[in-house]
């Protein structure tokens, strides 16, 4: 009896055993395991992504500079691909095995079960010739986006490009998912968060032959993406592609700027490149085409990032702080002593105005010199530091040596020497004016980028501020709004700008002006030309302008790398630019064919 009891016991045991094993298993399975019920899901449900359509950049005038263009990217669930006749699949992708088992295996690496990109970026021609035949290859589907297209391929430096996100991006912001894509430069970068929306998602079934039957629940599981927002540019897109092509087959930069308000009408960095050549599939390769163009360097944004000593329009800062400091009158005449300094042959300035016009060094020497040697210290070297140290917060109030605020990423600040950098040099108070007089005349340790030129020149025309230069005026999307910019005063009384305005005048109308290559006829043009010194070659051409005189509309820094006096080509790009921008035609027609078909990189090669 006891031996049946045990027995009884013994199976019933066995049968708890077995059941609690089972219901364990199923346990995990339901509520633990989330690979069965991925595979379920799968096999009758698609997760679509809805990539948002990324908000369109127009210029200020409502033309479009950057939209989007349909693209697809091929999907691949690794667990419901069957056999499949892999040779007639890479021949319809246009692939290699090689690709199609390195592909495959990334996918079967991430998940078996969820989708992931297959190949990406497929244009809307190539996918509809793929897609009639998906049927064939289970576990295979189309997923929708969209490509970034430049329909006038112009202002590469400014627009910047986008590419998929890496893991540093995964890491530093939870908004992005492998596949994703980001602004890389420029402004899309710059308002990358602006222009990329909100993703969206649809939930769709298919059936065994992985064709879609329709939305999941009518659609109670799907999201809507949300569109970017759109950019207003200050950008004018017909004066940048005419900058754009009065630089081709040079080096250097155009920078323009609207002075009343700060917005930047064109920025041209030359050599540049085709905007398009950077997107889609042959992004990276074209990329790595680019950045191995190492005489050209088109991707080096010379407009921010290009340093060059100011030469002689710095003069024309040297003059407003001496006027302000009391150390000169615009009556103030100076010998010009070449014994101080080298000068171009011309009569001694007997005013301020004619020092300007005719762009004297020697007269600047003295001028810098009674800057910094005011005699506020019976001790020479203390007292060069005083006057440095007086001039130097003088001139960054003039946007020199500062980063300038511009809306754009990877801008330069430049350099503007103080105290505590000749003390690093050559030792506490063991240097004076004699020491650094070069800056006398804007060479030595003076650093400025073309922006910085231009935005000088904009607190010029003026008399005496600017506005934060930006390239964007306002958002429209969802929430539309208009930004506000910041002024910035120069702290020089607006009364003395007008022998410098005057003076600027004489540069560009006067007989024995250094830039009578600028003279537009019915417009007052007023500029200064400089030649940045260039230890690696011929001289920089620049020439900085505004016109009208007396009511500015356009404030210019042209840059042409190599190619000698500033009167020679950087003042004519301006003036054309100039002209074309306030009349809409060009009066002087030999003066924009010698531009346009001039190749001053050959000839920099042939010297």
């Amino acid at each position: 009896m006891n031996n049946l009891v045990y027995r009884k016991i013994t199976v019933i045991g066995a049968f708890v055993i077995v059941g609690l094993v089972f219901i364990a298993r199923l346990f995990y399975i339901q509520v633990l395991d989330e690979s069965y019920v991925s595979s379920a899901d799968n096999q009758a449900l698609r997760y679509v992504t809805k990539y948002p359509a990324r908000g369109i950049i127009y210029d200020r005038n409502h033309e479009i500079l950057v939209l989007n263009q349909a693209a697809y990217d091929l999907m691949i669930v690794p667990r419901q691909v069957g056999k499949i006749d892999t040779e007639a699949f890479c021949v319809l992708l246009d692939i290699t095995k090689a690709e199609f088992i390195k592909n495959y295996e990334s996918a079967k690496n991430y998940s078996q079960y969820r989708s992931s990109i297959f190949k990406k970026q497929m244009t809307a021609d190539e996918y509809s010739r793929v897609a009639e035949r998906l049927y064939q290859y289970p576990g295979f589907y189309g997923q929708k986006r969209s490509l970034r297209i430049y329909p006038d391929s112009i202002a590469a430096h400014v627009l910047g490009y986008i590419g998929e996100v890496n893991q540093a991006n995964l890491d530093n912001d939870t908004f992005y998912r492998s596949g994703d894509f980001i602004g890389i430069s420029g402004l899309e970068k710059q308002y990358e968060k602006e222009l990329r929306g909100g993703r969206g998602r649809e939930v769709l079934m298919v059936d065994v032959h992985n064709t879609v039957q329709g939305q999941f629940e009518n659609g109670r599981f799907d999201i809507e993406a949300k569109a970017g927002q759109n950019l207003t540019s200050t950008i004018d897109i017909q004066m940048q592609k005419y900058g754009e092509q009065l630089m081709v087959n040079k080096k250097g930069s155009i920078v323009a700027i609207e002075p009343r308000t700060g917005e930047v009408l064109a920025l041209v960095s030359s050599p540049s490149y085709d905007p398009n050549l950077l997107v889609g599939v042959k992004r990276a390769k074209n990329y790595k085409l680019l950045a191995e163009n190492d005489s050209l360097d088109p991707l080096f944004n010379r407009a921010l990032m290009a340093k060059y000593p100011p030469g002689s329009i710095f003069k024309i800062v040297q003059s407003l702080i001496g006027l302000d400091l009391g150390v000169i009158n615009e009556n103030t005449g100076i010998i010009c002593n070449k014994a101080l300094v080298g000068c171009h042959n011309h009569p001694s300035a007997s005013n301020l105005r004619e020092a300007i016009q005719m762009s004297c060094n020697p007269y600047y020497h003295q001028v810098f010199k009674r800057i910094i040697n005011q005699g506020k210290s019976k001790n020479y070297f203390e007292d060069s530091a005083i006057g440095l140290a007086i001039w130097n917060n003088k001139v960054r109030a003039f946007g020199l040596g500062e980063r300038l605020g511009l809306d754009l990423p990877s801008l330069k600040s430049g350099g503007v020497p103080d105290v505590a950098f000749y003390d690093r040099i050559y030792g506490t108070r063991r240097w004076a004016f004699s020491t650094i007089y070069s800056l006398s005349i804007g060479q030595g340790e003076l650093e400025v980028v073309p922006l910085q030129m231009a935005n000088l020149t904009a607190i010029i025309a003026n008399r005496g501020y600017y506005i934060t230069p930006h390239l964007i005026k306002g958002l429209t999307g969802t929430v539309d709004s208009n930004f506000i910019w910041d002024r910035h005063d120069s702290g020089i009384d607006s009364a003395f700008y007008t022998p410098i305005v005057d003076a600027m005048n004489w540069v560009v109308e006067k007989p024995g002006g250094t830039a009578r290559k600028a003279r537009i006829d019915g417009i007052k043009v007023c500029g200064k030309t400089g030649t940045a010194e260039n230890p690696h070659g011929k001289d920089h051409s620049v020439f900085i302008a505004f016109a009208p005189m007396n009511d500015p509309k356009i404030a210019i820094a042209v840059y042409v790398e190599n190619s000698g006096f500033g009167g020679d080509w950087a003042a004519p790009i301006a003036s054309l630019i100039i002209e074309r921008y306030l009349t809409g035609k060009i009066s002087d027609s030999l003066k924009e064919e010698r531009i346009l078909n001039a190749d001053l990189i050959s000839q920099e090669n042939e010297d």
